[in-house]
């Protein structure tokens, strides 16, 4: 199925950067709500680590936001400056590695694949999985008469190109034969007035956005795992700050493993923190993080994730982006299994 246009994205591959270097910020630099120090570090507290790290955040429920709520990487590592920066989508935050104005950012599965892939080629790294995505990403029809995926022949469809939604969208729509619908790139806020003004007929969207719609849903992202095609949220970063950088990662994977086991352990507690930095209700945030399976630190490093399927997910990931035109070439399975850093999770 052809039947987009590829996402053209320029990206200029960085030169090496260590934590003592200069800021370059990208997306808005907002930073936590905590007072700092009421949350204690779950690991020893490391003031040896200097420097500043520019961390890519975006709407989504997950661990991030609690971390960055609870200001636990400032708790850790007191001499680490954190420059936290909103971004709309993977796509914004495969650029801003490709330009190296970011160090981490939370990315989907999908923009993963493409930043690993011809002719981008980016040189990073997948740190960590936010969260393996289900029912909180869906496909949703504004009319109630669309039922099924296959009545969106011909329809406008909205998705933010490059995304972990643009990919399931494109598995659905082949899935249920559908050649001539109109997809359209959309960041979220975009696709809320796009939706609002009757512009568009559908759209694969994400928490929190996808609450906010009222639409009738046709599929979700855990029924298009289930055709094949599984999707995370993950954490990446440039591979030079990966290699430069193993004390701060190690830290900041007990912070994010402490994140991971609050949402499992105590779903209230950790959407107290997510609805602070969302600015929405508590009870929208406790809806939201039942879409979405969220993995400890053990799990993270055994073999079903960082420690040896992921990469082949994301290859696979890779492959089908290639049949629609979204990268120009898949690498070796071997390329990919290197694109994933497991030892700071290990």
């Amino acid at each position: 199925m052809n039947r987009l246009t590829a996402l053209k994205a320029a990206a200029l591959v960085g030169v090496g950067l260590t934590l003592s270097g200069c800021i370059v910020e990208s997306g808005r630099a907002e930073q936590s709500r905590s007072i700092g120090g009421a949350t204690p570090c779950p690991v020893a507290v490391d003031p040896s680590v200097t420097g500043t790290v520019r961390i890519g955040w975006q709407e989504i429920p997950n661990g991030d936001l609690i971390v960055k709520d609870t200001g636990l990487l400032n708790t850790c590592l007191p001499n680490v400056k954190t420059v936290w920066s909103k971004f709309s989508s993977g796509g914004d935050v495969i650029q801003a590695f490709g330009a190296n104005s970011l160090d981490i950012g939370l990315l989907g599965s999908a923009p993963a694949a493409k930043a690993l892939s011809a002719p981008l080629n980016i040189d990073m790294k997948v740190i960590w999985i936010q969260d393996r995505i289900g029912a909180a990403e869906s496909l949703v029809a504004k009319d109630p008469a669309l039922k099924t995926v296959a009545d969106l022949k011909g329809k406008r469809i909205a998705v933010p190109f490059a995304s972990t939604a643009h990919y399931s969208l494109l598995t659905a729509l082949d899935k249920a034969g559908v050649t001539d619908a109109q997809v359209i790139n959309l960041a979220p806020d975009a696709i809320r007035g796009a939706w609002n003004g009757g512009q568009i007929d559908a759209t694969y969207i994400w928490e929190p956005t996808l609450s906010q719609l009222k639409g009738s849903p046709l599929t979700d992202s855990a029924k298009v795992a289930e055709q094949g095609a599984p999707t995370f949220d993950l954490e990446g970063a440039r591979a030079d700050f990966v290699q430069n950088n193993a004390a701060f990662l190690t830290v900041w994977s007990a912070a994010q493993g402490w994140a991971a086991n609050l949402l499992n352990t105590d779903p209230n507690k950790a959407a107290e923190h997510i609805a602070g930095q969302l600015g929405v209700p508590l009870e929208q945030v406790l809806t939201q993080v039942k879409g979405y399976a969220y993995f400890d630190k053990a799990t993270q490093a055994g073999p079903d994730y960082l420690g040896g399927q992921l990469g082949a997910d994301i290859r696979r990931t890779a492959e089908f982006l290639l049949q629609q035109g979204q990268v120009q070439g898949v690498g070796s399975a071997q390329h990919y299994t290197d694109g994933v850093y497991g030892e700071a999770a290990k």
